[in-house]
């Protein structure tokens, strides 16, 4: 992808608990396949994807790191206040639309209902969306959202200070954003 320019750089934390398919939505994002059988992440799993946000007329460079030890609090304390989460409930292939009912074979009873866990994510002030690494529903959904959050958030100022921005190759870089 030489000499393809880019507007902004977003940098995402994808966070979470052990075998939520952290590594396996980074896959689809950056490489549009799915990880059958993903190795268990012990450090730091990095990828770059472009994406085009069209009425914006902009294109924006995604840098995603994928981190096993952290999860929401770790992120907070440690992160620009005015940081964009987002809540992936992924695995949705495996899953029951039907809370209520046996589920079909080969589906799982949900462990949270996708009310519940929209409940959680407003509270917590936090974008959801469920999505599916295995079959890429939703996926370039997810980060697409938090990018439209953040650029919203860059237009009106919240990051226009020092501490917020590094410049990089003429470029506008935010440091850190999560995705949960």
């Amino acid at each position: 992808m030489a000499g393809v320019q880019w507007h902004y750089v977003l940098k995402f934390i994808i966070t979470g608990d052990a075998a939520v398919g952290k590594s396996s939505l980074l896959v689809r994002l950056t490489d549009q396949r799915f990880l059958a059988n993903p190795d268990p992440t012990l450090g730091v799993e990095f990828g770059s994807k472009l994406m085009t946000i069209p009425e914006e007329n902009k294109i924006v460079k995604l840098q995603c790191f994928v981190n096993a030890r952290s999860w929401l609090q770790d992120v907070r304390e440690h992160a620009d206040p005015h940081l964009t989460c987002i809540l992936v409930g992924n695995k949705i292939d495996l899953c029951s639309d039907d809370a209520s009912a046996t589920p079909p074979h080969g589906k799982r009873k949900r462990e949270v209902s996708t009310e519940e866990a929209e409940l959680w994510a407003k509270e917590e002030g936090l974008l959801f969306v469920e999505a599916s690494a295995k079959s890429g529903e939703n996926v370039e959904v997810a980060f697409e959202s938090a990018t439209r959050d953040i650029l919203d958030k860059v237009h009106r100022g919240v990051f226009d200070d020092d501490r917020s921005w590094h410049t990089f190759a003429d470029k506008r870089c935010l440091p850190v954003l999560g995705v949960h």
